[in-house]
């Protein structure tokens, strides 16, 4: 059902069952999965590909340039997949020549009331952003993570996996898979127990890691040097953050403050 008050451009590809509601603007080279809902007043522009059974709510913006002043108008890209949420005022920008030309967004994740996502961030599955929680420019956001509401997290920032981030925090270093961080300069406060739980980890798993997070940060070596002594011992945990700590990162690794 497509409402006769809604604007679509010849070029735009429906899948079947998409609902459009009142004065929805769609234009370019746009292509949108079956049974798709796309509520009142809302703008999807540019080269935006949207899959299937996702919901966009009233006045979203997905699709629109970069709000990048090296931006030149180049050909730019907004790639979601299926079973997404997008809740009222969200805004996605396209991508830069500094991130490959693309913002990515994977399934099944909740964007709350007014979140932005902005040009070349990397968003993976089952992520939740709430209410007016930002993500700044080539910010990756790993499965499974929840960011509070109110929070900004810096350009470049890496959001580890079941990572959870406290409403109104400024994150402005990579949080790695499995914390809690929060705070204005955001610092790791420990592990997201509750969350490992919910995912059916085991409690000797969830324990040992919650050992080594404490023993890599105490120890007088660099996280880096503990990191790399470290070989698989079996404890999928482990080896995660180990991981994600062993990438080269140009923001650093978020402080963890000690209780």
């Amino acid at each position: 059902m497509i409402h006769p008050t809604a604007i679509i451009s010849k070029e735009v590809k429906l899948g079947s069952n998409v609902k459009i509601g009142p004065y929805v603007y769609i234009d370019g080279n746009v292509s949108i999965g079956d049974n798709t809902e796309i509520s009142a007043s809302s703008s999807i522009t540019g080269n935006t590909s949207i899959g299937k059974n996702n919901r966009i709510f009233s006045f979203c913006s997905i699709g629109s340039i970069p709000q990048d002043l090296k931006f030149s108008g180049e050909e730019s890209f907004v790639k979601i997949g299926d079973s997404n949420t997008f809740r009222e005022f969200c805004t996605i920008n396209s991508g830069t020549e500094g991130g490959g030309y693309n913002t990515i967004i994977g399934n099944k994740s909740l964007f709350m009331t007014a979140v932005h996502v902005a040009h070349d961030c990397i968003v993976g599955n089952k992520v939740i952003m709430a209410n007016q929680a930002t993500l700044g420019g080539h910010v990756i956001v790993e499965d499974n993570a929840v960011i509070g509401g109110l929070s900004a997290i810096h350009q470049f920032c890496r959001i580890g996996e079941l990572s959870m981030i406290g409403g109104m925090s400024a994150v402005e270093n990579d949080v790695f898979p499995f914390a809690l961080a929060i705070g204005n300069r955001a610092k790791i406060t420990g592990l997201n127990l509750i969350g490992l739980k919910r995912a059916n980890y085991k409690k000797s798993d969830i324990q040992s890691v919650n050992n080594f997070i404490r023993d890599i940060f105490s120890s007088n070596e660099s996280i880096q040097t503990e990191i790399s002594n470290i070989k698989d011992n079996g404890n999928i945990l482990i080896n995660k953050i180990s991981e994600f700590i062993s990438v080269k990162s140009s923001r650093g690794l978020c402080r963890y403050e000690k209780k």
